[in-house]
């Protein structure tokens, strides 16, 4: 399990390299070139808005409003940020986050938070596919596979989401660590219940809450296909519409989940846009560019994250110094 991940990089690379070869590097690079370093810097712009109404999506994962929103925005960039940059994937990022608030709320809180708003934004995902299906089917001109691999894909999503949702409302969390000390792997049982009954307590009682939490997060998607890909595209000199950059996003958004164990969802991400591209009558070089342009756009947040989470780190210990009796 250990070089699993290693091993699945590197054959995103090999995929990306034949990829790249067979598409050939000249069409690719005419099309990044279309590109001028201001039109980079707007296509930046948009993901700020996304992070922001995510945020909201995890403040609502909240059984009660504690953390000020502006750190929760810090936590979940930097968080965000670690995700893409660490090989424990999403573990390390979303450890952080909890790390982060720490300050506002309890471990005992921000924890389940962290749970339900990645349970959330997984359904809203699903659910932003299911979108890009009907308007795929409905308004565009799609390939039989392509379809056929988005409704293969949706039903991936849907089954893992229901596992893991159904597994939360069961109460196998608190099961799954009873189990552990009985196999001798953990001396306490008490943090695996504590979040059990605080999962369940979300889910029975604070319903309104969950559904706000999904509502922004599809929201968040939406913008992103609407919003960010249009843009894009646009700026790429690719004439297309929002219907269509939407269907080409929910496409990649599928793939970035069934692709979760590979870091950074590399040569996959890039196949599913060359073959929606070239589905769609714009060519597999098109959408190797735009694959290229998203990259750099999430590689410019990443270092915005680690510094935001380094600006962070040294306000809480100039604020744990300053709380230090004198004596």
């Amino acid at each position: 399990m250990r070089f699993l991940k290693p091993l699945l990089f590197v054959a995103g690379a090999i995929l990306l390299a034949v990829l790249v070869h067979r598409v050939g590097t000249e069409p690719i690079l005419a099309t990044l070139r279309t590109l001028a370093w201001w039109q980079f810097i707007l296509i930046c712009l948009p993901y700020g808005v996304i992070l922001a109404v995510d945020t909201l999506g995890w403040r609502f994962a909240f059984a009660r409003d504690r953390a000020p929103f502006w750190r929760l925005y810090g936590a979940r960039l930097a968080g965000e940020a670690l995700n893409l940059v660490t090989a424990g994937g999403s573990v390390g990022g979303e450890a952080v986050k909890a790390w982060l608030v720490r300050r506002d709320v309890s471990y005992a809180e921000s924890v389940p938070s962290i749970v339900i708003a990645k349970t959330t934004i997984v359904i809203a995902q699903a659910i932003f596919l299911l979108i890009g299906i009907v308007l795929a089917w409905t308004a565009l001109d799609v390939s039989g596979p392509v379809l056929r691999a988005m409704l293969w894909l949706l039903t991936v999503e849907v089954l893992a989401v229901g596992g893991f949702f159904g597994s939360q409302i069961a109460g196998l969390v608190g099961r799954a660590g009873r189990v552990l000390v009985w196999a001798g792997v953990t001396a306490d049982a008490a943090a695996a219940e504590s979040l059990d009954a605080s999962l369940r307590h979300y889910y029975r009682r604070e319903w309104r809450r969950f559904v706000a939490s999904t509502g922004f997060h599809t929201l968040g998607w939406l913008i992103g296909g609407a919003l960010e890909a249009t843009l894009m595209l646009s700026l790429l000199g690719v004439t297309t519409s929002v219907t269509t950059a939407s269907v080409i996003e929910a496409l990649g958004s599928g793939v970035r989940f069934a692709s979760f164990m590979v870091p950074a969802s590399l040569g996959a991400f890039e196949g599913a846009n060359a073959a929606a591209f070239g589905a769609l009558g714009f060519g597999a070089a098109a959408g190797l560019a735009f694959s290229v342009v998203r990259r750099a756009r999430q590689a410019v947040w990443v270092v915005v994250g680690l510094v935001v989470l380094l600006g962070m780190r040294l306000a809480d210990r100039k604020g744990a110094v300053a709380t230090l009796p004198r004596s």
